[in-house]
């Protein structure tokens, strides 16, 4: 079979699969998690790889789990990956009754494409006629949440990073891979279509605590310090900077308080906040971190509050890498037309890829079949075979495309990458980046 024969099986077998897909992505979208705690999702993923023949490792970075189809011939590996965590949507009628966790981010669709294309290559019997290896990954804690209760988990050294492709970075996990690919829900887009060559921020993490004194609110405030006074005073001070930041540079901070006292009748002694420092560069991002820290902690100075600002290794921007763009691009006008292939642009938002990206190729297509924004209560999938069956083509079509005659196209794609780090040097980074 010639490789466009090839992709025609791939996608008929999907297309008869496309139930199946659908129900997975609904599956996962009544049952959110957060990161680290994907236990149902990873178990879902399990049995699916593991029904089609897959060789099945778990307890990646604790929840992650992965799935190999091996072929005839040897050949470079690529990874397709789908994300098994939610974000809080307390308000959505979809979130859990316990946690506030919802699905508002499309990780649902991510995972059901993921494993639609994996169904379809094995259900094909792509192995005789490929050279090199299929991966499939669902992958843990994406969603940069829950920084305090990370930290814990790295307290126990049960993890180095926070976000779990960093931490699959730290393992070693992509030494093994040559390319790697998913998709991504795009907001307000209810028709069909494939949004390419996008590019996102990257982050920098911290955790804030200010320290006062207690005191009666009523009888004696004088005798206390007023941490929750000190937390917006800080807040305030990071809006005195804004107009220090350069509109290229598409600086984003947002800080939350996450404790605001104990009682109301106590004067606040102690008040927690996290926040992102988002950005284009790394230099921009740590530019903007250095504003930020002094007027946290002018806050606490303000008031005699002692403050404390923990930095936390974010995302790095995303690198879409251009040849395997060039193949997604082909492909997506075979199943869209000129809906295939339609720019994606700037996202102000933050892809843990991003870091991967920066150490091997990446593609990272966004798809319609949406409405709503991303991470807001109003996300909704309008349509799901745009969002989960077509890009399920896509990527199980651009496999092959790699993989066939040789892995030629695969072998083009490496040769062409320069990675900007390497993993050593990436590590070294991160730990500069703790403070």
């Amino acid at each position: 079979m010639n490789r466009e024969d090839i992709k025609a099986s791939v996608c008929e077998k999907i297309e008869k699969r496309k139930k199946e897909m659908i129900g997975i992505a609904e599956t996962m979208l009544r049952h959110p998690e957060f990161g680290f705690k994907e236990k149902k999702t990873s178990s879902l993923v399990k049995e699916v790889l593991s029904s089609i023949g897959c060789e099945v490792r778990e307890g990646l970075v604790i929840t992650g789990v992965e799935g190999t189809l091996k072929c005839q011939d040897p050949g470079p590996s690529v990874l397709l990956m789908g994300e098994l965590d939610s974000v809080m949507g307390k308000g959505s009628p979809h979130a859990d009754p316990e946690t506030g966790a919802a699905h508002l981010c499309g990780h649902h669709i991510q995972v059901g494409a993921m494993l639609g294309a994996a169904m379809g290559l094995a259900d094909a019997g792509v192995g005789d006629a490929l050279s090199g290896k299929i991966k499939f990954l669902g992958a843990p804690a994406e969603e940069y949440i829950e920084i305090e209760y990370r930290l814990g988990l790295k307290s126990q050294r049960k993890l180095t990073f926070l976000g779990g492709k960093q931490e699959l970075i730290k393992q070693g996990y992509f030494d093994d891979v040559d390319m790697t690919m998913m998709v991504h829900a795009f907001p307000n887009a209810p028709q069909p279509g494939f949004y390419l060559g996008g590019g996102g921020n990257g982050f920098l993490a911290k955790f804030i605590q200010y320290l006062g004194k207690a005191a009666h609110a009523g009888a004696s405030p004088h005798e206390g310090v007023n941490a929750l006074n000190a937390a917006c005073l800080g807040i305030l001070a990071i809006h005195a900077q804004r107009e220090t930041f350069q509109d290229k540079d598409a600086i984003r901070v947002h800080p939350i308080i996450t404790k605001g006292g104990d009682i109301v009748n106590v004067v606040p002694s102690e008040v927690r906040l996290e926040t992102y420092v988002r950005g284009k560069t790394l230099e921009a991002i740590l530019d903007a971190s250095r504003k930020v820290d002094r007027a946290l902690r002018a806050g606490g100075d303000a008031v005699g509050a002692e403050t404390s600002v923990t930095n936390v290794p974010g995302y790095l921007p995303i690198i879409q890498d251009e040849t395997l763009t060039e193949i997604a691009r082909a492909n997506g006008k075979i199943l869209l037309g000129d809906r295939g292939d339609l720019d994606a642009g700037f996202m102000g938002g933050s892809f843990d890829i991003g870091d991967v990206s920066h150490l091997i190729p990446v593609l990272h297509p966004f798809v319609g079949g949406t409405r709503g924004s991303l991470h807001t209560v109003e996300f909704t999938i309008a349509d799901y075979e745009a969002a989960v069956v077509l890009p399920a083509k896509l990527m199980a079509m651009c496999v092959v495309d790699l993989l066939a005659e040789g892995a030629g196209e695969a072998k083009r794609v490496k040769e062409r990458f320069k990675p900007l780090l390497t993993r050593a040097e990436y590590l070294d980074m991160m730990e500069q980046l703790s403070a």
